[in-house]
Parts: C-alpha cells; structure tokens; sequence
C-alpha cells in the first residue's frame, strides 16, 4: 500500500499548521527521547520532522521505534507549530505529529553519509552515485538543469528553431579528439563512430532546407579527462541559415541574458564585449580569458633581449618570448617556498623554469639579482607596472608555453587570493581566431576549429596565397574564463572549401573517405550558414557554482572514464566477440 503524499517534505510552513498531511521519503535520523520518537523525513526538496508520541498509539510508537536510517516510509499526521525552532531548517518551524506509519523498504547501513558535507572519497560517492544523489545539492543541482534544458528549448522554439535528432551512429572522420568506435555485426570489419559533435549533420540539415535547427545531443569523445571534461558531454547545438557572426551572436546573447534572468535571477547587460583572439592572449595568455580580477600579461621581450642572461635571450633567438604578470599584493603573500611550488606547476606547461622579482620600499630584489643591475630591475618591474609589494613572475619560452603558463598563473593565483568571485559573471565573447593552427606532435598545419570554418571576408583571398595568416568567420563565448560554447560561420562555397583542403594538404582521396557525403550535398545549394554549440555541462557547473562537472551529471564516468556504478568498460564474451569479427590481442 502507498499513502498518496498532499505535500513534499520540503514544502510545509507554517500556513499549513492544523492541516492533515502525508509525506512519503526517506528517514534521514531518528532520535528516541523515552515517551517522543523524532524522525526526520527527507525528500528531494528537503526535510520536516515528524514526532511519534507513545500516548497516541503503542503500536505505532513500536513500529516507529524500528525505524533506521534510509528506511523508506510513508507517515500521515497533523502540522503543528515546533516548540524548539530550528532556523536553519526551511521547515524548522513547524513539526508533524504522526498517526500513521508504513514502511515501504528496510535500508541496511549507507557506505556513504547522505547529507552535503560528507567530505568522502569521489570514487566512493560515484560507486554509490544512487545514494549520493539523494543529497539535496544532488538533487539541486538536477532539477537547476532540468529547468535550463526547458528554457533552452523554450526560447530556441520561440526563434523559429526546429529540434531535430541527428544520428548517434555515424561514420568517424577523425578531427580533434579520437572517436569511440562501435563495431558492425551486419558489415564485418567496419566501424561507425559515436559523434564527437553533429556538425555534418546539422550542416546538411541547412541544406536541407531547415533554416534553423537545434538540438540537445550527447557528444563523445575519447580524451584524458579533467575536472570539466567526460567522454560523453552534452551540448545545445544549434545552426542558423542566411546570417552572418552578428546574427547568431544576437541570439545567443538573448538566450544567455534569460537565463541569467529566470535561473539566476540577474539583468545582465547586452551586448557582450568582444575580444579579438590575439588581444586575448597577449593580455591574458588564453583564448578562455577571466577577467573578474587583473594581473594581466606583459611583454618583455624588447626590453630584455639584450641582456645578459642566456635563459631570456635563448628563447627569444629561437622565436619566443618573455612575458610576465604582476600580482598586486603578492610580494608579502607568497614566500620562496610558495613561488617554488608554482616554478613546479608550471612545468606541467612546458616550461623550464620561472623568475620571481619582488618590488619593495628599498627597491627590487629577483631570483636573478646578479644578471641585472638594480637600475634594469627597476626597469622591468616599471615595464609591469609594478608597485611596492606587488610580486612579478616572468616565463621565457614559446609562445605558446609562456602563454600557457602565465595564463595558468594568473587564474591560480587569483583562486589562491580569494578573487574569483562567483558571484560576479563576466560574459566575453573571443572572436577572430587564426583559420589554422600548428601542430607541434605532428609536424603539420590543421584547422583550429574545422575544415568547414570560413574565413573571415577580407582574407578569402589569403586561403589561395598565405593561408595561414587568415583569420576565422569563428566566435566563442566565455564565462569566467571557461569556454561555455564556440561556433563558426562555415563555408557555403565549393570552390573555397576546395582551397581549405588545399591548405591543409589533404588528398582528394582523403576528401572522399572523410567528408565525401557533404562534400557532395554542396554541389545540390547550399546556403551561407552558421552556428554554435554550447556544453550544457559546464554552463550548468558556472551557474550553480561547482567546480566539476561531475557534479551536474546524474551518472558521470571517473579520471579513468569508468562507470564506478555499471563497472563499465566491462569485458565481454568470445561468443560476442566472434559474431564481430574481433579477436583480442593478449
């Protein structure tokens, strides 16, 4: 038997004192004080207590006196106004006085606390995901998505957006990360891939005819994870007919500004500033910059490359750069034993090795006193705008390793320093970016988005002649230096796609084996278009402040890509494997 609730556990105030209620739930603690059982019964949106007094029913004081933590029950019972107050309760004023009790399921003791500060171990919490999305934040945190994945379908509908689903199974043309493969029975020795975006498909969608398409998909990919990476993400996909980069800018920039508005309950303004990507990373050594707080790069490069100190004028002999960032108050902050630990974080970014210089009354002490003279330290640390008690940190190396590395600094040190607020959202659009980039591991230019980026109008030309000074018809829009989304206008042209693959070295033999199908459908009409795909994921995990996405996705993989509640990947039978045409090398 279920006792049909009239209210959820998080919902009862004290309008409701002398109503007859029924709450189903979980039992969160049970407190017995002799004559008084206190149970409190938790739900999704909270908990109320429920009291059990022996006078009002032995039978129902002994059942309730066998309750334990997470039985499952039902209780019927009258509101009525708490002696003992509890403000930090959202029902702490009221309590409920049961009469009646089912217990729907017995719970044996959780491996993991249910409440929001339990502080265990993250494998743990995703082996028992089931148990920790009990937790209010949990449940918080899905039911905030829940409400943004219905505004964006809501107000995309409202654009003339047509939802279409896209094929999950699909043939792998290998851009940016690595596919998941998936084996055909049907076709021995053939594999479709799972999409790491639907971009041919959303693009053929315009040709089609559809004129504005959407869609929440998931995407896949098979990378190294982090804190705002999974193998399987979703995004809010989109691509528009006829419109140029202020079009679907505008759009975007009046979905964001509703979200803000409904979810967060803010009036954001609009237009968002625009940044070209080179102002972006010479100021902020990212094309994902956070501007909440300063500390932004300075190049010293012309000033130093004279010196006497090898480390400085070997990097700039070989093409590179010496940069560095001044952090306001940081000198007093930051002990040698505090900068040593970030000389060795930023390794992991390539780079060798750092200079530290401190700005005081007396003048500027450094890491490389003796290959300056007092009067060239000055120089530098007034070159960086430096004041006393402010600490400078200088990296010297490519490009793009000084970049990586100081625009990781200066994010770290800022969450070290108590400046990133998250209270504050900072909306950026980066525009601009080079067409194509260089691929160090593989000894070759590639496209830094994809092979159907256009580029911008006044360096079409350059695709024939230099076409890796052109720069891109491609936008992201960035919230506190995360990259919530990204798109381009593509190429609608025959003979310019013809040229970017010219420029990227590929076969016609490749052309046919990768994109032959779309390559195709542009011959039939196709229409100048664009579009962009946000991570729900991470827009998610901004706006209810979390740090990983982990904790806005139901069922999330581990560091290893591991389902910790399936076990998946699993291992599967030669039977399987046989009808697949596989065999397993030992």
């Amino acid at each position: 038997m279920v006792y049909k609730r009239t209210h959820m556990c998080g919902q009862l105030r004290s309008d409701n004192i002398g109503e007859n209620v029924v709450l189903n739930g979980w039992i969160q603690k049970r407190r017995n004080l002799g004559g008084l059982i206190f149970c409190d019964v938790r739900d999704k949106t909270g908990i109320t207590q429920v009291v059990f007094n022996d006078e009002t029913s032995e039978e129902l004081f002994a059942l309730a006196d066998t309750l334990r933590s997470e039985y499952v029950v039902g209780v019927k019972g009258k509101v009525i106004e708490r002696e003992s107050k509890n403000p930090d309760m959202e029902t702490g004023d009221i309590e409920v006085i049961a009469d009646d009790l089912v217990v729907y399921s017995k719970s044996e003791t959780p491996p993991i606390y249910i409440k929001d500060d339990d502080n265990v171990d993250d494998n743990l919490r995703l082996k028992y995901r089931y148990l920790d999305l009990r937790k209010k934040k949990m449940q918080d945190n899905l039911s905030f998505r829940a409400a943004l994945t219905t505004l964006a379908r809501n107000y995309y509908a409202e654009q003339g957006f047509t939802e279409v689903e896209t094929p999950m199974l699909i043939k792998s043309t290998p851009e940016g990360a690595r596919d998941y493969l998936v084996p055909s029975r049907i076709n021995l020795g053939r594999f479709y891939a799972l999409p790491q975006s639907p971009q041919t498909f959303k693009q053929l969608l315009m040709v089609g005819g559809t004129d504005r398409y959407f869609q929440i998909v998931k995407c896949f990919r098979d990378e190294d994870l982090r804190a705002d990476r999974q193998p399987e993400f979703t995004q809010i996909d989109l691509e528009m007919s006829f419109v140029d980069v202020d079009d679907v800018i505008e759009i975007q920039e009046g979905f964001l500004k509703r979200v803000m508005k409904e979810m967060k309950g803010l009036e954001i303004e609009t237009p968002f500033p625009r940044m070209t990507w080179e102002e972006a990373m010479n100021r902020y050594g990212s094309d994902k910059p956070d501007t909440r707080f300063g500390f932004e790069l300075s190049d010293l490069t012309d000033l130093v490359k004279d010196c006497s100190f090898k480390v400085f004028t070997d990097a700039i002999a070989a093409g590179g750069s010496v940069r560095g960032i001044c952090i306001t108050g940081g000198a007093d902050q930051y002990t040698r034993k505090k900068i040593d630990k970030l000389t060795e974080a930023v390794k992991s970014y390539g780079a060798k090795g750092m200079v530290w210089m401190k700005k005081t009354q007396d003048g500027v002490s450094s890491s490389v006193n003796k290959f300056f003279s007092p009067e060239q330290l000055s120089e530098l640390a007034d070159a960086m705008d430096a004041k006393a008690g402010d600490l400078m940190l200088i990296i010297s190396d490519t490009n793009k390793v000084v970049f990586d590395s100081l625009g990781f600094l200066r994010r770290h040190i800022a969450g070290e320093m108590g400046l990133l607020d998250d209270n504050k959202f900072n909306f950026l659009w980066v525009v601009d970016f080079p067409l194509f980039e260089y691929d160090e591991k593989e000894d070759r230019w590639s496209a830094m988005h994809h092979p159907f980026t256009s580029p911008k109008e006044e360096h079409a030309q350059l695709l024939k002649t230099d076409p890796h000074k052109c720069l891109a018809n491609a936008y992201d829009i960035v919230l506190n230096g995360v990259e919530l989304g990204g798109g381009s206008i593509r190429i609608h042209d025959q003979e310019m796609q013809e040229d970017m693959f010219k420029a990227l070295n590929m076969t016609q033999e490749d052309i046919d084996e990768k994109f032959g199908f779309l390559v195709e459908a542009f011959k039939y009409g196709a229409p100048p278009h664009g579009g962009l795909a946000y991570g729900l994921d991470r827009l998610v995990m901004l706006l209810t402040g979390e740090k990983s996405i982990r904790e806005v996705i139901a069922f999330p993989k581990n560091q290893n890509a591991q389902c910790m509640v399936s076990e998946a990947p699993g291992l599967v039978d030669e039977a399987q494997l046989e009808e697949l045409g596989i065999e397993l090398r030992k």
